[in-house]
């Protein structure tokens, strides 16, 4: 696969994660019921029917956890927080194995995650432990199907869960590596550009490894993911070492920067979270909030 082939498939999913286009699914009937809230006002004023937008790449997904978020949409688009609708606080689904038709995972729960975000999202995150074609239903839109597939990890090219995360020279301020600006934060370069992911992972410390370039999807996750992993690593201090690479090579933001194309993304952005000794412990893929990004750095021991 060539640079500008992958950059081409990048841009695309970083749409369809932003915002859902191209992968809103649309369920039969209105919406109505609780949603996993006990209210009988959620969904209440929605315009036709209830649409779920996908907001995950489908080309990383490998057995063991699977981490599937999603929003919540109608006929006028992407429901909001400042919307008419009221939304749901947790929503609940199944996942059946679409060959077979067996309901795999009876149910399986989501909350409601939009720390400083306008579009919430809710992510599932269960385990699957084989490849294959799976389908996710919502409870409160059972006519609605999310497909999914499991693939081989040897066909999957970017780092994962379990495996040491590979080292590679990111641009710092000392050194810029031919990308320009290194850091596309409208405030002004990141402080997690001092040293390179490959010194970090020599550095003894857990590596918090951020992927995603703030100034082109600031309506999605890059420029707020950023912005609180900036506020959690105040907090945490010494406790992890945190490094950033933005996807573009240039201000024409037409070409990946070698960062992307070292671990051959087709999306962004990702975040990389590995123990002391540098092994991946976990991945947070095309949308997260600071919420999110507190407990899941706690889950790794990070906190």
């Amino acid at each position: 696969m060539n640079p500008s082939q992958m950059f081409s498939r990048r841009q695309f999913f970083a749409l369809s994660a932003t915002m859902g286009a191209g992968a809103v699914l649309a369920a039969c009937g209105g919406g109505s019921g609780s949603g996993g809230t006990g209210s009988t006002d959620v969904l209440k004023g929605l315009d036709g029917s209830l649409q779920i937008a996908k907001r995950f790449s489908p080309e990383s997904i490998v057995p063991g956890k699977v981490r599937l978020p999603l929003s919540l949409a109608d006929k006028s688009g992407v429901l909001g927080t400042d919307g008419t609708v009221t939304l749901p606080d947790e929503l609940t689904a199944k996942v059946i194995d679409s060959e077979t038709g067996d309901v795999i995972l009876d149910s399986v729960t989501a909350q409601r995650y939009d720390e400083n975000m306008s579009v919430p999202y809710w992510p599932f995150v269960f385990n699957i432990k084989k490849e294959g074609i799976y389908v996710l239903t919502l409870d409160i839109a059972p006519d609605t199907e999310v497909t999914f597939q499991v693939l081989k990890p040897s066909d999957v090219p970017m780092p994962k869960v379990g495996d040491p995360l590979p080292p590679f020279d990111t641009p710092t301020v000392d050194n810029a590596r031919g990308v320009n600006p290194i850091c596309t934060r409208p405030e002004g370069t990141c402080p997690f550009h001092s040293m390179t992911l490959t010194e970090a992972l020599k550095s003894g410390k857990p590596v918090v490894y951020l992927i995603g370039t703030p100034a082109y999807c600031k309506t999605g996750t890059c420029a707020p993911g950023l912005d609180a992993l900036i506020e959690i690593s105040k907090i945490l201090e010494n406790k992890a070492v945190f490094v950033h690479a933005d996807v573009y090579k240039d201000k024409t933001a037409t070409e990946a920067s070698p960062a992307v194309q070292a671990y051959k993304l087709s999306y962004e952005p990702l975040l990389y979270i590995t123990d002391a000794q540098g092994v991946q412990i976990d991945r947070l893929d095309a949308i997260f909030d600071a919420r999110e990004l507190r407990e899941v750095l706690a889950a790794a021991g990070i906190s």
